[in-house]
């Protein structure tokens, strides 16, 4: 047994193998690795298959993960030495612009990072094994066998090598790696950017294995580019200028058609993939990353010099090998050259916001502006007595409310005794409701305030002829209180529950008191909603950020806004990081909107001063609440 060190500080070995505790990170550098190999035979004159075969067998609390290529091989010599960091192993490290390999440490990289494996070979009849392990003092340990063997037909049976080539296998058992399912694993290598050219041009397979025995396969692995158009190119030609001469590059620019792109990481679908011989450097959009306007762009940028100045040994790589390193002269020239190419386009996609008639939000920002609409609605009718639709000026309110509303409870208060159960009874007008209409039952309750059954959604169909529907509550101690809020489409009511000690035991039926005509207040406890939604709308440059709209009972916020526009992604979304600015509109819209219904009821319509006295008031009153409402999602 030949069981050596590998021949490097071992701390070098333990940080960079922390690096690749990823299952996805190993297999592009084991598929890279084979494709290499491939190349370099295509380079001496040799047809190849291609044929790339990963076979994956899951357990519980690990995995064991082997990839085969039908390439090169290694003889046993080669098998050992490439055993040594910082060798120039690969086609890239040895000065010949071919290959992709980062000198020398992918492999070893793989393997330690994922737990331990061995490396089987065959090349010209030969079968060497070499195995990496960790001893039990921790040191990272090879053991090549001494020497290689003539490879028998069992071997290449076992193997599935029919003459020259490979098979890397891993056994993960590392705790920090994460064991993928087998179609999470299949689609992490589709869509991985470091390997979208070499399986264009490999024949890549994963094999699913159970105890050793096939249950499934993917079919060749490819990258499925969505549906777009072309914005410049294919292959549209380019240059920049470097150490007085000009370096060619070629360019295609493409806009997905109504697809979600990736931005971010190694599975990443939009940006540009910077290709340099058969090597991938790079994803993203030079002076463009991160940039409104590119959400929909993606392509290619295919230029050879840089891998010629990699091989010559300019850092055209970061330290990192995470990327293309701006800092080097020859990037620098590179990204400028690029930039100015797809300068064009990203502007035309900004433009396109700038015009932005609809934008969304995330269902997260979108439910907290339905809870905070909510509020305001309650405080449009209990606060300020709004009534709609707005009440005709030859007809009093009492008149307006005469008619029974869709939604009322019996009594918008319930002040009761412990343990003394009482019912709770919303009366139901279905002939002013759609036939779809949905009863939404919202309960805001202390833990001793018990209500059966349960308060859920209550299809309004569902009624039949009942024009009721009535919960039993009881409050286990004094001091327990509650409300529910019944909402149904434009329509809300509610009522307040409190548990007190002395509270009668007996229910209150309440009737309208007969007043003087043209006297009675507005119902405090249900109504129809002022605000019923929000909506994002081109308005203009000249509209403010955000109106409210009477006729449609919205929140316009305006794209048109500078403001606006910053916060709107190139998918029409805003982003969650701009709640502030949400809530500073919508506050500003409802303030206005409430000060301008009650100075116009206290006869001083027009009068500015008094609407800013009142609006003022309003942001005094309510503004914490509408910024509590937004930073707490």
């Amino acid at each position: 047994m030949a069981v050596n060190a590998i021949p490097v500080d071992q701390r070098v070995i333990d940080i960079d193998s922390r690096r690749f505790a990823s299952i996805e990170k190993a297999l592009v550098e084991l598929v890279t690795n084979a494709d290499d190999s491939y190349t370099h035979l295509e380079q001496g004159g040799e047809q190849v298959s291609g044929a790339i075969l990963v076979r994956y067998e899951r357990h519980r609390r690990g995995a064991l993960l082997t990839v085969t290529d039908q390439a090169e091989g290694l003889s046993f010599d080669k098998a050992c030495a490439i055993l040594s960091y910082g060798g120039a192993h690969s086609l890239l490290a040895q000065g010949r612009a071919g290959g992709r390999g980062y000198f020398g440490r992918g492999l070893k990289q793989a393997i330690f990072g994922l737990g331990y494996g061995w490396l089987e070979t065959i090349r010209e009849g030969r079968l060497a094994r070499v195995e990496l392990f960790r001893g039990e003092d921790g040191a990272y340990l090879y053991d090549d066998g001494g020497h290689d063997r003539e490879a028998t037909a069992a071997d290449r049976e076992r193997l599935g090598i029919a003459r020259d080539g490979t098979r890397v296998a891993i056994v993960i058992d590392s705790p920090q790696a994460s064991i993928s399912q087998f179609g999470a694993l299949v689609h992490a290598l589709a869509n991985n950017i470091y390997l979208r050219d070499v399986l264009d041009r490999r024949e890549l397979e994963v094999m699913h294995l159970k105890d050793g025995v096939e249950v499934e396969r993917s079919g060749r692995v490819r990258f499925e580019e969505p549906p777009a158009v072309v914005l410049l190119g294919p292959e549209a030609p380019g240059q920049f200028q470097y150490e007085h001469r000009s370096w060619p590059f070629t360019l295609t620019l493409k806009r997905a058609l109504d697809a979600e792109l990736v931005a971010r990481g190694d599975e990443r679908s939009s940006g540009l993939l910077v290709l340099s011989g058969t090597a991938v450097l790079d994803c993203q959009f030079f002076d463009y990353e991160n940039q409104v306007g590119t959400e929909y762009l993606f392509g290619t940028v295919r230029c050879p010099a840089l891998v010629d100045r990699l091989a010559a040994g300019e850092a055209v790589i970061s330290d990192e090998r995470a990327g293309l390193n701006p800092k080097a002269p020859i990037v620098a020239a590179f990204y400028r050259a690029v930039s100015r190419m797809i300068a064009p386009h990203v502007q035309a996609e900004q433009d396109k916001l700038r015009h932005l008639e609809r934008a969304t939000t995330s269902g997260r920002t979108a439910h907290m502006i339905e809870h905070l609409l909510e509020r305001m609605n309650l405080a449009a009718i209990h606060d300020f007595g709004i009534v709609h639709p707005p009440v005709p000026a030859d007809e009093t309110v009492s008149e307006a409310a005469s008619a029974e509303a869709p939604l009322r409870f019996t009594t918008p208060f319930y002040y009761r005794r412990p343990d003394h159960p009482f019912h709770v009874r919303l009366l139901v007008d279905p002939r002013q409701l759609d036939a779809d209409a949905v009863l939404n039952v919202e309960v805001t309750a202390s833990a001793g305030l018990r209500i059966e059954p349960p308060p859920a959604p209550v299809p309004v169909a569902s009624l039949g002829s009942e024009t009721a529907v009535s919960w039993t509550v009881t409050g286990l101690a004094a001091g327990e209180r509650g409300e529910i809020v019944v909402r149904a489409g434009a329509y809300l009511a509610w009522c307040e529950l409190v548990i007190a000690e002395h509270a009668s035991g007996h229910a209150h039926h309440p009737t309208p008191h007969p007043g003087r005509p043209g006297r009675h207040r507005p119902p405090r406890d249900h109504g129809e909603a002022m605000f019923a939604g929000y909506a994002f709308r081109w308005l203009g440059k000249e509209a403010d950020r955000a109106v409210y709209s009477p006729e449609e009972r919205l929140i316009l916020i305006n794209t048109a806004a500078p403001t606006v526009q910053l916060y709107v992604d190139g998918r029409g979304n805003f982003r969650d990081s701009a709640r502030l600015l949400l809530a500073e509109l919508f506050l500003d819209a409802i303030a206005d909107e409430l000060a301008r219904y009650r100075i116009a009821r206290a006869g001083r319509a027009g009068d500015v001063e008094a609407f800013l006295a009142a609006k003022r008031e309003i942001v005094c009153r309510y503004g914490s609440d509408i910024h509590l409402s937004f930073l707490g999602g």
